[in-house]
Formats: C-alpha cells, sequence, structure tokens
C-alpha cells in the first residue's frame, strides 16, 4: 500500500504565501475595475454637465462625440439620426478626430446609412449592439467600418418614450476592445444624450411656440392699428371729401365754362383737378391698401409715359422748390421710351404709387443729385429681347442716387408701418404702393445698396388685345332745368353745389342739415310743390342721408333721391346702397357725374 505524501513546513509556507499573492492579486485587479468604473463614472458626469449647459441638438452631440474620442477613447465616433419612413440612418454629427476616416468611409454628415439587411437593425430597435470582431460580420455597414481598418463597434439607440430616434456609433481599430463596462457605460451615456437630446428639442418648441406667439401678437396688433386707421378714414373722409368739394367743383366749372383761360392757367387747373381725385382715391383706400383687387376699382386704358410727366408736375414743389429750401439740387430726369404700349389700370392709384417713390427717393438724397424716371418694354425675364414667345411688360423705374438699402430694410420696406424715417415717417407708403401693384397684377422689385442709392421698378402686364377705352354713357339731350333740394351740413359744399347746379339752369334750394331737409320737402310737399330731385349727403349729424331718403321716399316715392359720399363706389361694389337712394355718388363730386345721374334717373322715371 502505498501511503500519501507528507507535507513538510516548508511546503506549507509555500502554499499559503501563493494563496496570499492571489488574493492581493485579485484585489489589485478589483481595485483597476472599481477605478475604471469611476472614471467611466466621472466621464459620464463631465458629458452630464457639458450636454446640461447646451440647448440645441447640434451642440450636445459634438460635446458627447469630442468626449469619447478623447476620453474613453475610441478611435471613431459619431451620431446618427434615425428616419423610419425610409428606414435609414442620416449621419448628422462627425468627430472632430474621426473626420479623414469619415471621408473614407463616406460616412461625413447628411450621409445616408441603409438598415435592411444592416448589422444596426437590432439598434434601431432599441437594443444595445456589441460587434466586438467587425471582420467576422457579414452586413454591408460593419464591412464598411472593417475596410477603414476598425476592429469593433458599439451601437448604442437613442430612446425617447421608448422610441428610437437615433444611434451612438464607436468604434476602434482593436478587435475585442470594447469591455462589458464600457459598453454598459455607452448604454447609460446614450440614454443621457437622449434625455438632454429631447430637453433641446422641448426647448426649441417652446422657443419656436413663444416665437409665434409673439409673431400672433405683431400681427393682431397691426390687425388692430390697420382697423384703427380704417375707422380713423371713416371719420376724417367726410372732412376731408366736403373740404376738396368745392374746390373740385369749382374746378370743373372753371375748365368747362371760361374758354378764355390761358394754356398755362388751364394746365394748373387740370394738375389741380387730378389732385383731387388722388386726395379722394387715396381717402377711400385707406382701408385697402392690402385687400386683393377690389371690385370697384374700374380699369381703362392707361399711357404711362403720360402718367410719369403728370406726376413730375404734381410733385415739383417736393423735389425742386421744398428742396431748394434746404440747400439741396435734385435733377429730374425722365428717360421715356417711345410707342410705348398701353396698360390697363387705374390712372388715378399709378399715379399715386408714383408720387410715393418719388417722396421717398427725395427723402432718400439729402445731398441731392440726380433722380431718373425710366420707362420701357421688357420680357418677362426682365431683358430687352425681342422674343415674341416671351410675354412682354411695361416697366416704370423710379431710380435714385441716395443713401440706398441694406438686404434687411429692403426686404421689410414694404411692410406696414415700417419706416426708417423715424417720427416723419408713417410707413405706409410703399405699402400702399405694394398694394396698388397687387391689385393690377403687376410686380414690384427693389434694387438697393448702401451708399449706392435705389432703383424701384413696377411692371404691368401688356394685354395681349389692343386696349381700348370703356364705353361711356352719355346722355341723349341736355337735362331739362329741375327744382333740386341740397341737403348738406357743410355750407362751402352747399354753396358749391348750389351755384354750380344754377349754371346748368337748375332752381336749387339748400337745406343745412338732414332735419331742415326733410322739413323743407314737407313744407314743398304740403304746398302741392315738391321737389322732383333731392340731393343729400350721407355723414351728418343727428338725422343722416339714409334717413333722409327715407323720410323723402315715405311722403313721395317719385322723388328722385342722389347720395353723397365719400365711399360711394365701395357701397356700390358692396351691396350697401340704401333702398330708398337712386343713385349713390361720391365725393367730392363731378359735374358730369351729377349731369349722368340725373339723365339716367330722369330717364328711367320718364319710362
Amino acid at each position: 500500500m502505498v501511503k500519501p505524501p507528507t507535507i513538510s513546513r516548508r511546503c506549507g509556507f509555500i502554499i499559503g504565501a501563493s494563496k496570499i499573492a492571489r488574493d492581493i492579486t485579485d484585489r489589485k485587479l478589483a481595485e483597476v475595475k472599481v477605478q475604471a468604473q469611476l472614471a467611466r463614472l466621472n466621464l459620464l458626469q463631465q458629458i452630464t454637465r457639458a450636454i446640461g449647459e447646451r440647448q440645441d441638438i447640434q451642440s450636445i452631440f459634438q460635446v458627447v462625440i469630442r468626449t469619447l474620442e478623447e476620453q474613453l477613447p475610441v478611435d471613431f465616433c459619431c451620431v446618427c439620426l434615425y428616419d423610419p419612413a425610409e428606414n435609414c440612418l442620416i449621419v448628422t454629427s462627425v468627430g472632430l478626430r474621426s473626420e479623414a476616416l469619415a471621408m473614407e468611409l463616406a460616412m461625413t454628415e447628411r450621409a445616408r446609412i441603409e438598415i435592411d439587411e444592416n448589422g444596426v437593425s437590432q439598434c434601431v430597435q432599441g437594443r444595445l449592439v456589441y460587434e466586438p470582431d467587425l471582420a467576422q460580420v457579414p452586413f454591408p455597414f460593419p464591412q464598411r467600418l472593417a475596410r477603414g481598418a476598425l476592429s469593433s463597434m458599439v451601437a448604442a439607440p437613442l430612446l425617447v418614450e421608448s422610441k428610437v430616434f437615433g444611434v451612438l456609433i464607436a468604434a476602434r481599430q482593436q478587435a475585442h476592445s470594447f469591455s462589458s463596462g464600457e459598453c454598459e457605460f455607452l448604454r447609460q451615456a446614450s440614454e443621457h444624450v437622449a434625455l438632454a437630446t429631447h430637453q433641446a428639442q422641448l426647448y426649441s418648441a417652446l422657443q419656436q411656440a413663444y416665437e409665434d406667439l409673439r409673431q400672433t401678437q405683431k400681427a393682431v396688433m397691426q390687425q388692430e392699428r390697420l382697423l384703427a386707421l380704417g375707422q380713423m378714414a371713416s371719420g376724417i373722409a367726410h372732412d376731408i371729401n366736403n373740404a376738396i368739394s368745392p374746390v373740385a367743383l369749382y374746378t370743373e366749372s372753371l375748365l368747362e365754362k371760361e374758354p378764355g383761360l390761358s394754356p398755362r392757367t388751364r394746365s394748373h387747373l387740370e394738375t389741380i383737378q387730378r389732385a383731387i381725385d388722388d386726395v379722394a382715391q387715396t381717402v377711400a383706400r385707406m382701408r385697402e391698401f392690402y385687400r386683393q383687387r377690389e371690385p370697384q376699382m374700374t380699369l381703362a386704358p392707361v399711357d404711362v409715359n403720360r402718367l410719369v410727366q403728370q406726376v413730375v408736375d404734381l410733385t415739383r414743389a417736393r423735389w425742386s422748390d421744398m428742396a431748394q429750401q434746404r440747400g439741396i439740387v435734385i435733377e429730374m430726369r425722365t428717360e421715356l421710351a417711345p410707342d410705348l404700349p398701353a396698360i390697363m389700370g387705374a390712372d388715378n392709384e399709378i399715379r399715386e404709387a408714383l408720387t410715393n417713390l418719388i417722396f421717398n427717393a427725395v427723402d432718400a438724397m439729402p445731398n441731392g443729385g440726380p433722380l431718373t424716371l425710366r420707362t420701357r418694354v421688357a420680357q418677362e425675364n426682365g431683358l430687352d429681347s425681342q422674343q415674341p414667345s416671351i410675354p412682354k411688360l411695361v416697366q416704370v423705374e423710379v431710380i435714385d442716387a441716395g443713401i440706398g438699402m441694406d438686404e434687411d430694410t429692403r426686404h421689410r420696406c414694404l411692410e406696414p408701418f415700417f419706416s426708417t424715417k423715424g417720427e416723419r415717417g408713417t410707413g405706409l407708403g410703399l405699402a400702399m404702393v405694394y398694394g396698388t401693384m397687387q391689385r393690377h397684377s403687376a410686380e414690384i422689385e427693389i434694387e438697393s445698396a448702401v451708399g449706392k442709392g435705389t432703383t424701384m421698378r413696377l411692371s404691368f402686364a401688356i394685354p395681349t388685345a389692343p386696349a381700348v377705352g370703356t364705353a361711356v354713357w352719355t346722355a341723349a339731350t341736355s337735362v331739362p332745368p329741375q327744382r333740386i333740394l341740397v341737403v348738406d351740413d357743410d355750407p362751402l359744399v352747399l354753396k358749391s353745389l348750389r351755384e354750380t347746379l344754377e349754371a346748368d339752369g337748375h332752381s336749387v334750394t339748400t337745406a343745412d342739415g338732414g332735419q331742415p331737409g326733410i322739413d323743407a320737402f314737407l313744407a314743398a310737399c304740403s304746398q302741392g310743390n315738391p321737389f322732383p330731385v333731392v340731393i343729400t349727403d350721407l355723414g351728418m349729424p343727428y338725422v343722416d342721408g339714409r334717413k333722409v331718403s327715407n323720410a323723402i321716399k315715405t311722403a313721395a316715392p317719385q322723388t328722385i333721391v342722389l347720395l353723397l359720399t365719400g365711399w360711394g363706389q365701395r357701397m356700390v361694389a358692396e351691396g350697401d346702397v340704401p333702398p330708398h337712394v337712386d343713385r349713390v355718388l361720391s365725393k367730392p363730386p363731378k359735374l358730369r357725374e351729377l349731369r349722368d345721374a340725373l339723365a339716367r334717373c330722369l330717364d328711367v322715371r320718364a319710362a
């Protein structure tokens, strides 16, 4: 029988020493693991603090990638966003140290990574993927990384509310180089990145919501200002139209009944007449400059060259006399194309638009200089070519040599209430020009640079058919003398209407308000001699024109009632004509329109 060997004291000492060495080694390894874990925890805290200080997604991605490249470290790192509709990843951010390799791998920013039959397909389902040896993975994306000398990869999903919106990819050149602790660290890091990204998205959405709210409030305020402007316009329209009505009536009467006027005097009166028409149209459109083409706007052939000359005359005081009082010389130049085709439009609106542009140009030239008005025929492509297949345009350019505009001002100058003139500006001039161009289906272009002046270009389509004048109805015979009652609360309007109507042979009685007008009419009826025609203003205190017309028609239904108002065309277009009114006339009244209305109404009554 063999006896077991006897262990000497020395042998026992050796066995104990070996055990102690193993314990020390295990402790050292444990310490290393703990230190590594603490380092990763510290790194995670660094990442958390860094991304917590940022509110934009791209900045968050960059700080995470840079930290992983430098301190984990990794040889390649990027973040991709997941597009579920296209089932692909879009490279969104690449590390600075990874850029060269990203170029080689065709993984620069905005590059696509297809997911079908790909090694990251599990990652977009919410699972962390670790490939220890990319050379052994038979899928396109891992093989692409392997061709770039990368051997191991971790793909960590970025999840928000259990939905993957992106992937964090980290790779190294050495195979089997990611420990389980590093994989867990990348998983935790991806959670922090996902949370920070979600918060950044919420912050961005909140900022956008605040911006949308601010813009909405701004738009509401602008609408309130526009509404206030419209209400103010309604309030002052009556006074403005009353003020210019005598001028309009007397000017038209002088031009018609005074053949001995000198050419200079006649020209001045015609300029006054055009200016009055423009004032009336301006008042009528103060609330309308951002609406589409108004139904009441009548289009007629417009001679643009003639219009330009009229505008030069109308604005002469501004660009010549007033400028010279400040020691400024503005040289007005006109370059008018011969044989310019007529366009279809409202001449008063286009004239007003050009007037506004000239005023702006004068204001932009504090040191004076040339101011050019140019007309030409151009193609829709902006060239002066003669290709018949391209539609042609009539263009009017107002070119100044002033201070010019920067890009922001150029983009905003057409906005209502935007002005660079401080207290001197209303911010409505160019907005009204823009409204005019909209109503004419025309275009406005602005070319400007700081210190190089401004060119404002208006482009109007040339009608495909020759422009013809609109037929104007005229009475077959002159209007026979009538007994007319004129009702208005403004003594100057009453006086001018009475004198111009009496010049046409009518017998005119005036009443200085709604109730006096009704009383005068009823008194005439009681005497068996009612007025066959009544002309009444709309806006009067206590008893307005509607009440007057109602009372007149109730007492004598056959009486012709003409209503004067500054909103005449607008009332007709919107169907707001009072039921007891035979015809609505705009203020300031015109003799030819008065005669036309009387003739039409008398013809209808006779029929």
